[in-house]
């Protein structure tokens, strides 16, 4: 499923949501890139949102990388990817090792190779934490997400949980997205995949960019750097009062630093927002 805005024949840039979450996780910064002239197209990666579950149970890294290319290749041209979390590490393997040349360039949104442990134990805890027992109220799911990702002054309303959870046939709520997904993801052997993740960043030929949370807890200052390392030509933006969650946690200067790259890929700078 994906929903587009902008201009039909102007730049495709494809936004690829983290792992749980799903297109509508993109809504404002979808809205500022459209108005500002390009055509943007948010997509619910498999087993997420609106899109089909997979039949065979399948949610490699792999598979996501194969469903991003095929998108692009349905548009016609090499569209810029912006990419968080699972939708970046996705574009990644995409770029770096499965069909290099795909994408014109490569946004990657606090997630680089090098992840701090603690940061995805953390992460994986909170999508398994309820993935049997789900909720008993769209408004409970929203408490669980405030206390993921405590904001001064901020609370997730039920209104705004709501598109994320669905109610079953026993009256729980649970999260929008297949179980087998997080199953997936925790078997999966942690050194491998970074390594293959690392030899994918080293391939990298088109522009780059990432963008990290400056509290995140899955990308440190040390592995940005060591993102940057493997891939000297990217540039690099650190997004101060932002965790592992910056589209919504400070999305006006994500789409700020966004932007500020799609005008000038090339730019050497390393910048902080």
């Amino acid at each position: 499923m994906a929903d587009a805005m902008g201009v039909d024949d102007a730049l495709p840039v494809i936004l690829a949501h983290g792992g749980g979450q799903t297109r509508l996780s993109w809504r404002r910064t979808q809205e500022r890139l459209a108005a500002a002239g390009l055509r943007v197209i948010a997509i619910d990666l498999r087993g997420h949102g609106e899109s089909q579950w997979s039949l065979s149970g399948h949610y490699r890294i792999e598979d996501f990388a194969d469903d991003l290319l095929c998108v692009a290749h349905a548009l016609g041209t090499p569209p810029v990817l912006v990419g968080a979390s699972l939708g970046g590490l996705s574009g990644l393997i995409a770029e770096g090792e499965i069909r290099p040349g795909s994408f014109a360039s490569l946004t990657l949104v606090d997630i680089a190779p090098n992840m701090e442990p603690a940061g995805v134990a953390r992460v994986m805890g909170f999508m398994a934490a309820h993935l049997e027992t789900g909720f008993a109220s769209a408004e409970e799911a929203a408490e669980i997400v405030d206390s993921y990702r405590p904001r001064e002054g901020r609370r997730t309303t039920a209104e705004r949980i709501a598109p994320y959870v669905r109610k079953g046939q026993d009256g729980r709520w649970r999260w929008h997205w297949d179980p087998r997904f997080i199953s997936s993801v925790m078997s999966s052997r942690g050194e491998a995949r970074m390594e293959r993740l690392a030899e994918a960043a080293r391939r990298l030929a088109c522009p780059v960019h990432l963008i990290r949370g400056g509290s995140s807890d899955l990308v440190s200052p040390e592995g940005a750097a060591a993102f940057l390392d493997l891939v000297p030509h990217a540039c690099f933006t650190d997004i101060a009062g932002a965790g592992h969650m910056v589209v919504g946690d400070r999305n006006d200067a994500f789409a700020d630093a966004i932007l500020q790259f799609l005008q000038d890929p090339d730019q050497s700078k390393r910048g902080f927002a």
